[in-house]
């Protein structure tokens, strides 16, 4: 997985007040946790350009006031009307402690299925796995191309090495639905089976 840097500051104030006057000046408050201890601090808000606006899932490596740690984003707070950051949880990466992290989800291949008429149904974007930093990947892929109509793959069909998904393993993630076309071409299919025999 990738990384990128951060660099933030302290915060001497804590409190709603001090938290608005901060994103006035284009800083957003920060929380890390998960380590030793709890820190907060503000990070200028262009830098959350290259972390939390890019499809790739990356880690950080975090310096606050010359604290450096690595760290993944938990959890985001945006504004519900326009849609501004206002606050940005980190938890701590510590050595030898697994973390839980979503990961994009992606096919690869042609399905039969779906040349033949069938509809591909992507039924997730990400799936949330757990596992050490260093085994796990930037994605998860998988590959359809011995996928039929009627196939589907489910989550605990799913396997990675050092790595545990931690959603429900029956829970089907890709599908090959039949369409209309596809049973009027089997039909017709099975018909000239049928007057050649």
């Amino acid at each position: 997985m990738k990384s990128v840097s951060i660099s933030g500051s302290l915060r001497g104030n804590v409190g709603k007040k001090d938290a608005k006057n901060q994103r006035n000046q284009g800083m957003i408050p920060c929380v890390l946790y998960g380590g030793k201890e709890q820190k907060l601090f503000v990070v200028e808000e262009r830098q959350f350009q290259k972390l939390l606006y890019v499809p790739e899932v990356q880690y950080v490596d975090l310096n606050i006031d010359g604290f450096a740690t690595r760290a993944i984003v938990q959890e985001t707070q945006f504004h519900p009307i326009t849609d501004k950051l206002l606050h940005v949880d980190f938890l701590e990466i510590v050595d030898g402690k697994p973390i839980t992290i979503e990961l994009p989800f992606m096919l690869k291949g042609t399905s039969p299925g779906v040349l033949k008429g069938g509809s591909l149904q992507k039924r997730v974007r990400k799936l949330k796995v757990r596992g050490l930093l260093e085994n796990i990947p930037e994605n998860i892929v998988t590959d359809i191309s011995n996928m039929e109509i009627n196939d589907m793959i489910k989550i605990g069909d799913i396997h990675i090495d050092n790595l545990e998904i931690v959603d429900n393993a029956n829970k089907v993630i890709v599908s090959v639905n039949p369409t209309r076309n596809a049973v009027v071409e089997a039909a017709e299919g099975e018909a000239e089976e049928g007057a050649e025999a």
